[in-house]
C-alpha cells in the first residue's frame, strides 16, 4: 500500500473506530468480540483499501464487512453464551441505575435474537439504514429485512426483561399522579 493510502486508512481508523465498535458490540453483546470483529472487519478492508476507498461509502463498506465478519463467527463456531435477565446486584433506583437497567434489558433482549434478526435490528434501527441498504449489505431481498424486522420486534415487544423495564416507568408515574391523561 502507498503511503498516501496508508495515511487514508489510518485517518479513516481513527475517524470511525468508536462507531465501529459500538456497532459491533450491539451485533455481538460483548465488548472484547466488538473489538475483536472490528479489528477484523478493518484488517480486511486494509487489505482492499483501494476498492473500499474508492466506493461510494467506505464507511458502508467497511460496515458490511462487519456483519459479514460477525455471521461468519456464527458459522465457524457455535458460540455458547450464558446471559442473565438481571445484573447480580441490585442497586438503588435513581434515574442513571434505571437507564442502566434499561440499556442492559435491551442487550440481552437483542442477544436473545438470531445473527440475522439482530443484524437487521441493528443496521435498520441504530445505524438508521433504509430497507434496501440493510437488504444490499446483509445480501437478501428487501422483503427479508422487512419480515425480519418484523419478527425480531415482536420477540423484543414479547421479551419479559424489557417488558418489565418498560411497564416500570409507567406504573411509577402513574403512582406519583403523572398519569397518561396529565
Amino acid at each position: 500500500m502507498q503511503a498516501k493510502q496508508e495515511a487514508e486508512f489510518q485517518e479513516f481508523v481513527r475517524a470511525r473506530w468508536s462507531h465501529l465498535v459500538r456497532t459491533a458490540y450491539l451485533l455481538t453483546g460483548d465488548v472484547h468480540h466488538a473489538e475483536d470483529l472490528t479489528q477484523t472487519a478493518l484488517a480486511k478492508a486494509y487489505r482492499s483499501w483501494r476498492r473500499v476507498s474508492r466506493s461510494d461509502s467506505p464507511e458502508a463498506y467497511v460496515r458490511r464487512i462487519l456483519v459479514s465478519c460477525n455471521s461468519d463467527r456464527f458459522r465457524k463456531r457455535r458460540v455458547a453464551e450464558a446471559l442473565t435477565a438481571a445484573p447480580p446486584e441490585a442497586a438503588g433506583r435513581d434515574e442513571a441505575v434505571s437507564w442502566a437497567d434499561e440499556r442492559s434489558a435491551l442487550l440481552v433482549a437483542l442477544a436473545g435474537l438470531p445473527p440475522k434478526q439482530r443484524a437487521v435490528i441493528v443496521m435498520r434501527y441504530w445505524e438508521d439504514l433504509s430497507e434496501a441498504e440493510v437488504a444490499e449489505m446483509l445480501g437478501c431481498s428487501p422483503g427479508t429485512v422487512k419480515s425480519q424486522a418484523s419478527k425480531a420486534l415482536a420477540k423484543l415487544r414479547n421479551h419479559p426483561g424489557l417488558a418489565q423495564v418498560v411497564d416500570e416507568p409507567v406504573r411509577s408515574r402513574v403512582s406519583s399522579g403523572q398519569g397518561a391523561g396529565k
